[in-house]
């Protein structure tokens, strides 16, 4: 398949897998445009709200959050209720469609490589896109995240566990899938063996 046919390239990652680098990494040899941040901010664009508002509504709601939000729904009684819920609260649901809409709009500008955000999901289906899950077992991943960011193992497990029931949450919050399976991607590449350039060169080849 020729490059030109092959314009989108959505990747999906774990965390401690290198799924960020090596987006960047295909970009620059593909010539095409990254995107990550750049999806929250256009969202944050169009809702009139800050990125880090966006930001915040693809992670889980705390508890005191859901039950703010289960108070915004209750219909008023004339009973006293000081509360009054935060933009905040709606963001899961608000932004979830808004977020959907970037997604579409980068891809339909083509030459693009986006990284996160569940975005092989919505744009699954798409003439000339390259789905890809960048993963590594957890192990693997505990230990180079506690190397990059100088923590003890037991943090880095906690933070990657963390991570995994965030991309759980997110997928099934945002797009209802409640498992990410490997059907769901071109191409799968674990960067257990295979090193971050390698890995690129995978992609890149099967973009080609």
């Amino acid at each position: 398949m020729t490059e030109t046919q092959r314009r989108v390239i959505a990747i999906s990652r774990a965390i401690g897998a290198g799924g960020e680098e090596i987006g960047r990494m295909v970009a620059a040899q593909l010539g095409l445009r990254y995107a990550d941040q750049e999806i929250i901010v256009k969202a944050a664009e169009k809702a009139g709200v800050s990125p880090e508002t966006v930001a915040k509504a693809e992670s889980s709601p705390s508890l005191i959050e859901r039950i703010l939000e289960s108070l915004g729904r209750m219909p008023f009684t004339g009973e006293t209720m000081a509360i009054s819920p935060p933009v905040l609260v709606e963001a899961p649901v608000a932004y979830t469609g808004l977020i959907e809409q970037v997604l579409r709009e980068a891809a339909a500008q083509g030459d693009v490589v986006i990284v996160g955000h569940g975005a092989s999901i919505p744009l699954a289906g798409m003439s000339g896109l390259l789905r890809v899950l960048v993963t590594a077992p957890p192990e693997t991943r505990i230990s180079r995240l506690a190397e990059a960011e100088g923590m003890d193992a037991g943090k880095a497990r906690k933070a990657v566990k963390h991570s995994d029931d965030e991309r759980r949450n997110y997928l099934r919050r945002f797009y209802d899938v409640g498992e990410e399976r490997p059907d769901r991607y071109d191409l799968v590449v674990s960067t257990e063996c295979l090193s971050l350039e390698e890995a690129v060169r995978t992609i890149v080849v099967t973009a080609g």
